[in-house]
């Protein structure tokens, strides 16, 4: 006795729709469904929130929970000492070139108080006040210093050159660590668990306190201010829809009421099918049919699973 009625109670529903068909004028038969959204944690941790419960409605981009990144933090603080301390290690160069400089000035002031000599010298040689040797001791006192003035120049070049290129070798090592410091910054933005659709949830599967992995399912969300009904054409049909068209949808309103909604088809299958397994009869199961989607907004009393008819207009 209770497998016949299992098996009538398996049936009544095809019956159900068969008639609707039939009797009520409808085109074709099918049920609601959603575009339903799984959100998974990406990265592993602890479940340090997660602050929400099923049949919530949430906005998009709302934060929801957070998974603990303690480590994920200590490893970016490590590496921000660490480029911190390679500025530590660069040669400041400016002492240096201060000393060079000074020593320029005083090379200089010689190299003055040499030309006054020798203008001095020269007018005594032209007085035959003075030797020739005296103006070429000179002369070659001037020489010998001012190559000493451009070596000075040259260390000064020498030295900036040098500075630098220790500086770059050592700051070379910065560029690497804040790529890896960028890295750890967004997986510790990713250590939050953010709402991706404005949707209601459906299904949690997980709770606060919980260790999660890397791509596990936390809950699933979809969004129902606008919702499908997924239903079946005959060739025969086939050529009297397209897309953008608009339909009438109605569902069960009581035993013998239906409610009416209106409907536009968004999708229509480009290759036909058998007919779903729900139909019983072998003889209809054989036919073939087209799959269409027809776009309905929800006014709170649609449901995921629900039946629904479409009367074409």
């Amino acid at each position: 006795m209770k497998a016949r009625h299992f098996l009538l109670l398996a049936f009544f529903p095809t019956l159900f729709i068969a008639c609707a068909g039939k009797d009520t004028g409808a085109d074709a038969t099918g049920t609601f469904e959603a575009d339903e959204v799984i959100v998974s944690s990406e990265i592993p941790g602890k479940l340090l929130s997660f602050n929400i419960e099923e049949g919530a409605v949430l906005a998009k981009d709302s934060v929801v929970g957070k998974v603990d990144a303690l480590n994920i933090s200590l490893q970016k603080e490590q590496i921000d000492a660490s480029i911190t301390a390679l500025n530590d290690k660069t040669a400041d160069v400016k002492p240096q070139i201060r000393l060079l400089e000074q020593q320029i000035a005083v090379q200089q002031s010689q190299m003055d108080n040499l030309l006054q000599e020798k203008n001095r010298v020269t007018a005594l040689v032209k007085a035959d006040a003075a030797t020739t040797k005296q103006l070429d001791d000179i002369n070659y006192q001037i020489t010998v210093l001012g190559n000493q003035m451009k070596v000075t120049r040259q260390q000064i070049v020498v030295q900036l050159n040098a500075v630098a290129t220790q500086n770059r070798g050592i700051l070379s090592e910065a560029k690497p660590l804040s790529k890896r410091a960028e890295q750890l910054n967004d997986q510790l933005q990713r250590s939050r668990i953010v709402n991706p659709i404005n949707g209601t949830v459906l299904t949690k599967y997980a709770q606060e306190g919980e260790v999660t992995a890397a791509g596990k399912a936390l809950y699933k969300i979809a969004d129902l201010s606008t919702i499908t009904l997924r239903a079946y054409l005959t060739a025969v049909q086939l050529p009297q829809v397209k897309l953008g068209q608009k339909v009438k949808v109605r569902v069960d309103d009581g035993a013998k009421k239906y409610k009416d909604y209106e409907g536009v088809i968004s999708w229509v299958s480009d290759k036909a099918e058998f007919t779903p397994k729900t139909i019983q009869t072998k003889e209809e199961r054989a036919n073939l049919v087209y799959a269409i989607k027809v776009k309905v907004k929800n006014d709170g009393y649609l449901k995921i699973g629900m039946y629904g008819e479409v009367v074409l207009k």
